[in-house]
């Protein structure tokens, strides 16, 4: 494994650490937003997140998207392809993602840890969820017949006599 010098990556090659080092060099650097990318693909296929082109359209449903490989994960919607396949339950799915989050239901692995009260979740957006329920004060949902405002959406739930 290579090392970078200026962050905590580690790159299989030495060829994928210098690609790399084109995020720190800033070859490929965003002129709207100033994010910087490893190669030019990666830096197009993010202009379109400025732009708002989606030059990858769905033959079923015309859904389109920005990057190719977006297209092809939605496609399994179709389809029903599950190519990611758990090997200690029978449990497939469509994104590798999402196998990889399973897996932590098998090994009780919780790598997201609360740096308030430390407890631990098995998804980054369960410690989020966490973090604005319980340690914020943050009450963005309003109910428009009494005027209270809630930290989670209590929409159907008020007491207030509609």
């Amino acid at each position: 494994m290579y090392s970078c010098t200026q962050c905590e990556k580690r790159c299989p090659s030495q060829s994928s650490l210098s690609q790399h080092m084109n995020i720190h060099r800033g070859k490929y650097k965003c002129t709207e937003c100033g994010k910087c990318f490893q190669c030019s693909q990666h830096l197009t296929a993010h202009r379109r997140s400025h732009s708002g082109e989606k030059p990858f359209e769905c033959t079923v449903c015309g859904k389109r998207f920005t990057q190719a490989g977006q297209l092809a994960k939605h496609n399994r919607v179709h389809s029903g392809e599950k190519p990611y396949k758990c090997d200690m339950c029978d449990q497939a799915f469509r994104q590798s993602g999402t196998l990889t989050c399973h897996m932590s239901i098998h090994t009780g692995d919780k790598p997201f840890k609360c740096s308030l009260c430390n407890k631990c979740f098995r998804q980054s957006s369960n410690l989020q969820l966490h973090k604005r329920r319980v340690h914020s004060d943050r009450r963005p949902y309003h109910c428009p017949y009494c005027g209270k405002l809630f930290k989670i959406n209590t929409e159907g739930s008020c007491s207030y006599s509609h």
